[in-house]
């Protein structure tokens, strides 16, 4: 993704259709959001255009509609706005937004386990890439 691209909350509402759906119109846009946003086609459309220019969408023409499409993956922007989060609160320190989760019951202890496991997984393969180096 380069720079870091922060999104907002309907940013990342349209991403996640965009993501989703591969590609899509703002009226399609705009009909996925409506029951949920109740926004106006014009607010969806402006944003989409909003979204080209900070470059995480692009769209092609398909006869007098343009088709808007992701450039960056979702992957991508969680580990973006994740980082960001961690910077600006924790000062950096990743270790402390999982602390402040674990304090605050926001994890539950099954998914601590789940959690454990990956951190095993993660371990295995960096003590495997230093063996392999």
């Amino acid at each position: 993704m380069g720079r870091r691209k922060t999104l907002g909350e309907l940013q990342l509402a349209i991403m996640n259709i965009l993501w989703t759906e591969g590609e899509a119109t703002s009226a399609q846009v705009h009909q996925a959001l409506l029951e949920e946003r109740g926004l106006a086609p014009t607010t969806i459309a402006t944003m989409l255009r909003k979204m080209e220019t900070k470059g995480v969408v692009k769209h092609r023409l398909e006869g007098r509609q343009f088709i808007y499409s992701p450039t960056v993956e979702r992957s991508d922007v969680h580990r973006s706005m994740v980082a960001e989060l961690v910077e600006r609160l924790f000062a950096g320190d990743p270790k402390a937004l999982v602390s402040h989760l674990v304090d605050a019951g926001e994890v539950e202890w099954e998914e601590l386990e789940v959690l454990r496991r990956s951190l095993e997984r993660a371990q295995e393969d960096k003590d495997q890439e230093s063996r392999e180096s």
